[in-house]
């Protein structure tokens, strides 16, 4: 099944240095945009993260060092990665939980204002689990009949994941197949900042996922301990969660 589209829509996929949405890189990017006419554009870059790969990524993806030697950085790629993805929503494989937030960190490291607000997001991961309970080469395999070739290839990665969207919605027939219901239903909860440690509770206002004041909200926590906001923001928490902390804060203020 086609996907219906009323704006274009980008998957892509990560290969990085690590795990740690703050602190890890990007050493390859993947995207594959889908115009609503059936169009398609692809790009992947290799790119050099300034740090060095650690042997148990490079074994996962196979990008070494020496093969991102010569490669731009992220900040001399981001306004090339950013012009193609800034009219698309986003799809891809476990992207609300890690690729979208460590792409906004390095937008934000790059001086880009990257934004969701008018976006939405589908992660074809999380259908796959409300639905199977698989990982990616498996749901290639069960929804595609394919067996994934070069795994833990960006470009290889974010095809899959492109098909096994369209098989989904051809197996399963309660499955809308429109952007915003897609989204909503491969969202576990929503959430203020990409990495979830601000979620928004029944009744549409921001509270913390994490730590000593776990599901309380955020303005009830500014009020009685307004040291935990610069506690926040010299820690180690990603960038834009510190940035959504912020204009929560600033909100209060104004008011």
């Amino acid at each position: 099944m086609e996907l219906k589209l009323n704006r274009p829509i980008c998957f892509f996929d990560l290969e990085t240095t690590g795990t740690n949405v703050v602190k890890d890189r990007i050493v390859e990017i993947s995207i594959l945009k889908i115009y609503p006419n059936g169009e398609r554009e692809s790009r992947t870059w290799l790119v050099n993260p300034e740090m060095k790969i650690p042997a148990e990524s490079a074994e996962i993806h196979g990008i070494t060092d020496e093969k991102v030697n010569d490669s731009p950085t992220f900040k001399e790629l981001a306004h090339r990665v950013h012009d193609m993805i800034k009219d698309s929503d986003l799809a891809g494989y476990n992207s609300n939980k890690f690729d979208i937030p460590l792409l906004a960190e390095e937008f934000l490291r790059s001086d880009i204002d990257f934004e969701m607000q008018k976006r939405v997001a589908v992660d074809v991961q999380n259908i796959f689990h409300r639905m199977e309970q698989r990982t990616l080469s498996a749901a290639y395999k069960f929804y595609c009949g394919k067996s994934l070739e070069n795994a833990h290839s960006a470009e290889a990665d974010v095809t899959a994941t492109y098909e096994v969207l369209k098989s989904q919605l051809d197996k399963y027939e309660e499955l809308e197949n429109d952007m915003n219901w897609l989204s909503e239903f491969s969202n576990r909860q929503k959430v203020a900042d990409f990495a979830g440690f601000i979620a928004f509770d029944e009744n549409n206002k921001e509270k913390f996922t994490f730590g000593k004041y776990k599901g309380q909200l955020v303005d009830d926590v500014l009020d009685r301990d307004p040291g935990y906001f610069g506690w926040i923001l010299n820690s180690d928490f990603p960038l834009y969660t510190k940035k959504i902390l912020t204009n929560i804060k600033l909100r209060r203020m104004s008011k």
